[in-house]
């Protein structure tokens, strides 16, 4: 099981970065698939979610409007859009995947059945 984040960078306030997370060894289409940040000294955030099957997406207050969230399970990848950035978003990002939906009441590593590799995000001008 491989969960692996890319995409992450530097980039000005109100610019946009596409993460991307590839997924291994596990059933993408019939879990549910999250994105979840950690900015240095706070706690780990929720940010996203989705299930492919459903056909369902959610998204945190902090991040909703300007983040979408989508995955092709053609080629077991998860993806994140971040438009509009502030740097308040800046931070590690990680993805994750569960076999069931938590409404956003889970962001700690151990409270999922996957978890990759974080990628950063820094937004500063």
């Amino acid at each position: 099981v491989q969960l692996q984040a890319s995409g992450g960078g530097l980039v000005q306030p109100g610019g946009s970065l596409k993460l991307s997370c590839a997924a291994s060894g596990f059933a993408f289409s019939s879990i549910w698939l999250y994105w979840i940040r950690q900015a240095p000294g706070k706690g780990a955030e929720w940010i996203s979610a989705m299930n492919i099957q459903g056909n369902h997406e959610y998204y945190a207050e902090s991040v909703k409007g300007r983040f979408t969230i989508s995955a092709d399970a053609a080629t077991n990848t998860l993806i994140l859009q971040m438009n509009n950035l502030r740097p308040e978003d800046t931070a590690q990002y990680y993805c994750a995947g569960d076999k069931w939906w938590n409404y956003g009441m889970r962001s700690k590593k151990e409270e999922y059945d996957y978890w990759g590799q974080g990628t950063q995000v820094t937004v500063s001008s």
